[in-house]
């Protein structure tokens, strides 16, 4: 039995071919079925992300080359133009690579969490479809075990290390609970909404997104549970806003010193966050000599990021070392279940051939044979029986001059004393 994994991701291929590749939830279990029926695929699982698409199987006595023909004619890509992108790995270095993945070690980000959650999500539909045997049941359970513990153990996860997730946790560093807080988001673009994920995460209930475009903050709005309003309504938003966060694509300030200063006059000095993560800038930079309002550019949060990327890779240098341990205990325990599997088949074909003589010498002895005879010859058959397999392989091993397996066979067979 060997472990692969095998795939493709951000490092490795562009969007375009990762979304040729990609899994649709509809087609997962299709896939996994199908998957199971190749010839020596014993058990599947298949990661499918934005990032990445791997298949981690059990074959017995295949090529992994049966996954890439499988996979490329799956999505209709020529086995070719598939087989330059592709990475694969094999018994330790597949578990390895498992456990780097379930950590965050191997993503985009690095430390990331939500992996761990895509690839439980992932086992758990390949084993509701069940194609989940014992082999790859142990392996993910301890790769789950594994990131928990890295996560435990080290500060791979605790430090922001993008300017929309170090925004989040400053706020949240100041006002500690979000939930109460009102936040004014400013723009609609990718980094706001990543800004906006990441509040609902920590629970702040209180969001309104200004953006030029309706139709574009309305999506946005919708999926968090914000409200809406027109970049002319701004001064008056930030009467209501402790945070406000903007990033736009305008080339000239949104926010003045003057109204930020009308607006903490209405809130009767409320103090107020400001975060601006735009480049140009949306906030003029005189804010800051207001009293009551605390402003961070870009700058000020790379900063943190940068300050934070050193911590996490410091982190994941210990992450590395927890999961080479740990995949040298899988791979020991998989060594273990080898040999016992070993010792259950030799047990059984011993015992078929006891239960064979017995049967044959009861025959005997209900026929008159007489006993010392029939047990004579029960032993001696017996005894050749046993013999015969290591007795054909040292002719063998002799035959071809093998002197390393007949010294392993003598040492088996316990013949040095």
């Amino acid at each position: 039995m060997t472990i692969v994994a095998l795939g493709i991701n951000h490092k490795t291929a562009s969007v375009e071919l990762r979304e040729r590749v990609a899994f649709s939830p509809e087609q997962i279990n299709d896939a996994l079925n199908q998957l199971c029926h190749q010839n020596g695929v014993n058990e599947a699982v298949v990661v499918s992300t934005c990032n990445r698409t791997e298949l981690y199987c059990i074959l017995e006595n295949q090529q992994p080359q049966v996954l890439i023909d499988w996979l490329a004619e799956f999505h209709k890509i020529s086995e070719a133009e598939l087989s330059q992108h592709i990475y694969q790995h094999q018994d330790f270095s597949a578990i390895q690579h498992l456990m780097r993945v379930s950590v965050g070690l191997d993503s985009l980000v690095l430390g990331e969490p939500q992996i761990l959650g895509q690839i439980k999500q992932a086992y758990a539909k390949a084993k509701q479809a069940g194609v989940v045997n014992a082999l790859l049941e142990r392996l993910f359970q301890k790769c789950f075990s594994v990131a928990k513990q890295v996560r435990t153990e080290t500060d791979i996860g605790s430090s922001a290390v993008s300017v929309a997730y170090a925004a989040v946790n400053l706020a949240k560093h100041i006002y500690g609970n979000l939930e109460p807080t009102k936040v004014l988001l400013i723009g609609a673009g990718e980094t706001i909404e990543l800004v906006a994920r990441h509040l609902y995460q920590n629970g702040c209930q209180h969001m309104t997104v200004a953006n030029r475009t309706l139709s574009r903050a309305e999506n946005l709005a919708t999926e968090f549970n914000a409200k809406v309003v027109p970049l002319a309504r701004v001064p008056e938003s930030l009467t209501e806003a402790d945070i406000v966060i903007s990033s736009t694509a305008s080339t000239l300030p949104i926010i003045g010193k003057g109204m930020v200063e009308q607006a903490l006059k209405a809130r009767r000095y409320k103090p107020m966050l400001l975060v601006d993560i735009a480049v140009p800038r949306d906030i003029e930079s005189q804010v800051a000599e207001l009293d009551d309002a605390y402003l961070y550019s870009v700058d000020d949060l790379q900063e943190i990021v940068n300050q934070n990327m050193e911590s996490r890779e410091r982190a994941a240098a210990e992450a590395e070392n927890i999961i080479v341990d740990k995949a040298n205990e899988f791979v020991t325990w998989r060594n273990t279940l080898d040999s016992v599997d070993i010792i259950r088949s030799y047990r059984e074909n011993i015992e078929q051939i006891k239960l064979e003589l017995v049967q044959k010498a009861q025959g005997q002895l209900k026929s008159g044979k007489e006993p010392e005879k029939v047990l004579n010859e029960l032993a001696n058959k017996l005894a050749n029986r046993i013999i015969h397999s290591p007795t054909k392989a040292i002719k063998q091993a002799a035959e071809e001059d093998d002197i390393a397996k007949l010294a392993q066979i003598k040492k088996v067979l316990d013949l040095d004393n």
